[in-house]
């Protein structure tokens, strides 16, 4: 069980086995493309596995 903390939104308990960062992403609404994961503050690659108990997805902002 991992705690997904989606910084300014809501807190997910997800159950996935050996997740990685996209896992994590696309199972709380979002793409690699739209966020990212941090574990203990540092990203996490979208295809890099997630070994904590806890982590945050932080937005990623682009505008033109």
């Amino acid at each position: 069980m991992t705690t997904v903390d989606v910084i300014g939104g809501d807190t997910h308990e997800i159950s996935v086995n050996a997740p990685t960062a996209a896992d994590l992403l696309r199972s709380v609404g979002f793409s690699p493309h739209e966020a990212t994961v941090l574990a203990d503050g540092r990203p996490v690659p979208d295809d890099g596995a997630v070994e904590a108990d806890r982590v945050q997805v932080l937005r990623l902002v682009t505008g033109g």
